[in-house]
């Protein structure tokens, strides 16, 4: 046994490697056309996913996810295309949070008291203050929806 020669990949490694090739392709296949278009591929693997989209049958389906998986198999450097699908993956945990975030607050200050508006003015010094206390006040008397509310921290918060 010797120690100094390089150990080529396996089969096991190289098929994980495969598989997870063929997974990108499935995400891309996925993806909106507009975030499509900002992932840089090349015309025929861009053309292959597009093929793909139109694709009913599940057969022919998992054909062409195997062909996409073979042309990213030929892809010199992965590294832009799974940059880009990071990139989506942040910004949609960031927006998940921003909503989870306004939908707290706007809980809190149904449910809350005085102290809790007074909390919300401090973190975010651009609310109108009368705006927000009617946007409460309609909120906790139910005679318009929450959404109103929702909207109005959502723009505050957005900016903040």
């Amino acid at each position: 046994m010797q120690d100094d020669v390089p150990l080529e990949n396996s089969k096991s490694k190289r098929k994980r490697q495969m598989i997870a090739l063929q997974k990108i392709g499935e995400v891309l296949v996925e993806l909106p056309a507009a975030q499509l278009s900002q992932v840089p591929l090349d015309s025929v693997l861009l053309q292959a996913i597009i093929d793909a989209r139109s694709l009913t049958s599940h057969g022919a389906k998992r054909r062409q996810l195997q062909y996409i998986g073979r042309l990213m198999r030929s892809v010199e450097d992965i590294t832009p295309i799974q940059a880009a699908l990071d990139k989506f993956a942040l910004k949609s945990q960031r927006s998940k949070a921003l909503f989870h975030q306004i939908e707290r607050w706007r809980d809190r200050l149904v449910t809350g008291e005085d102290e809790v508006l007074q909390a919300f003015l401090v973190e975010f010094p651009l609310a109108d203050r009368q705006q927000l206390r009617q946007l409460v006040r309609n909120a906790k008397k139910k005679e318009s929806p929450d959404k109103e509310l929702f909207r109005y921290l959502q723009s505050l918060i957005d900016v903040g």
